[in-house]
């Protein structure tokens, strides 16, 4: 019998270090006893480990608003119906910009306020990452949503909460495109507020002109037709850190409810999008265009790993200049980031060690699957060339010979 040659394995991901349940996940037990609201929810297994209902909306809801009062010292409540979050898992992703905001890739937007600055799009009545940003790191956010119950709920969570109310402003979307545009507004605005059309023209100078075979391809797959996400919800002159987003995943909410395990809850507006997340990401990415120098990262969670590899291809169609992707993980839930920004990245003066190596290696991204190696080498030289270094392609030995007193971090 052959040998086949075994694939490493690569490590799976696992909840984020700093995650306050990284170490210590809720103990349902230790929670019951001192919370008798949630008493009735926990059972034992046959292991005699204590567990809940998952498919039981009333005690998810229980645990979330029991973590969040123990672990953050938040009050919190969402009416039935309303999506309710996880806590564990939404601090994943909350923990993940606090990574991207620390490494300095992309320089901050203004340098002189310390403060973080954070949008979340679509907050819902739960106001979950504005609450944990504000609790556990001091951020300050604006959460915007279109439905009056989310407005008025994510508001009261707010308000209840006076020690992290004055970081956060609850912002409610205007779904009337007039009054989001102007009476006077151009067809090519209605492509960024609510118009069924992606094909127009090109936005920016990054965006190549649009041919009409692209846009019969677009005909096929469904666009973002719901309120003002971005472009027309953020006011003139300001600037965030970054945006955060748990975009709606599914396209009917027959869709949403063939997963039995669980019972989050959750309104058509939270859950459902025609296109679906990709659809709604997308617009996010087109909007991001427009409001490119308002953000430091745009950011949004991703339900399905295949929705990734298109995502990027937009990105890098509208020329952003660095994208960053990550796996949550929490239990057996896996949601993925994706994270891209418009500004280049920050300067560094080569290290001491760095200088020494005559042999430097780096990873390329973006790279389209048709490229050759030439044209991976052309791209290698350009990158180095318009950031003021002197770069000598050598196609036989595929190297470049690279001068230069800056470099940027390339991650």
């Amino acid at each position: 019998m052959k040998n086949k040659k075994r694939r490493r394995e690569q490590p799976r991901p696992t909840i984020h270090p700093r995650n306050k349940y990284s170490e210590n996940p809720p103990d349902f037990a230790l929670l019951a006893s001192l919370y008798p609201s949630f008493n009735p929810f926990v059972f034992y297994g046959r292991d005699g480990r204590p567990r809940i209902d998952w498919t039981d909306f009333n005690a998810t809801r229980e645990l979330t608003r029991v973590l969040l009062l123990h672990d953050h010292g938040l009050d919190w409540w969402i009416p039935d119906g309303q999506l309710c979050p996880t806590v564990p898992n939404r601090s994943n992703y909350i923990h993940w910009i606090e990574d991207l905001l620390s490494s300095e890739i992309i320089p901050k937007i203004n340098s002189n306020v310390d403060n973080i600055r954070g949008f979340d799009i679509g907050t819902g009545a739960n106001c979950i990452y504005p609450l944990l940003g504000a609790s556990l790191l001091g951020w300050s956010f604006v959460g915007s949503d279109v439905t009056d119950a989310a407005f008025e709920w994510a508001e009261r969570n707010v308000k209840t909460n006076p020690q992290v109310s004055d970081l956060i402003e609850i912002r409610k979307v205007d779904t009337c495109i007039d009054a989001v545009l102007g009476e006077d507004s151009s067809k090519e605005d209605l492509l960024f507020c609510g118009s069924k059309s992606i094909c127009g023209n090109s936005i920016g100078r990054e965006l190549a002109p649009i041919s009409s075979s692209t846009c019969d391809d677009a005909v096929e797959e469904k666009s973002y037709s719901g309120p003002p996400i971005l472009f027309g919800v953020i006011r003139d002159g300001e600037t965030f850190d970054f945006c955060m987003c748990n975009p709606p995943f599914f396209e009917s909410m027959e869709e949403a409810s063939l997963n039995p395990k669980t019972s989050c809850g959750g309104t058509p507006q939270e859950m459902v999008c025609p296109g679906g997340e990709k659809a709604f990401i997308t617009r996010i990415i087109e909007d991001s265009v427009r409001l490119k120098h308002s953000f430091r990262w745009f950011t949004s969670m991703v339900g399905r790993k295949s929705n990734l590899k298109s995502l990027i291809a937009k990105l890098r169609e509208v020329g952003v200049t660095i994208v960053k992707t990550t796996e949550f993980v929490q239990g057996q839930t896996c949601r993925w980031g994706i994270a891209w920004s418009f500004i280049p990245p920050a300067r560094k003066l080569i290290s001491p060690y760095v200088a020494e190596k005559s042999n430097l290696s780096f990873m390329l991204e973006g790279l389209q699957r048709q490229f050759g190696a030439t044209q991976v080498l052309q791209s290698v030289e350009s990158f180095f060339h318009e950031n003021g270094a002197s770069c000598k392609l050598n196609v036989h030995s595929f190297s470049a010979d690279v001068s230069f007193l800056w470099y940027y971090c390339i991650k």
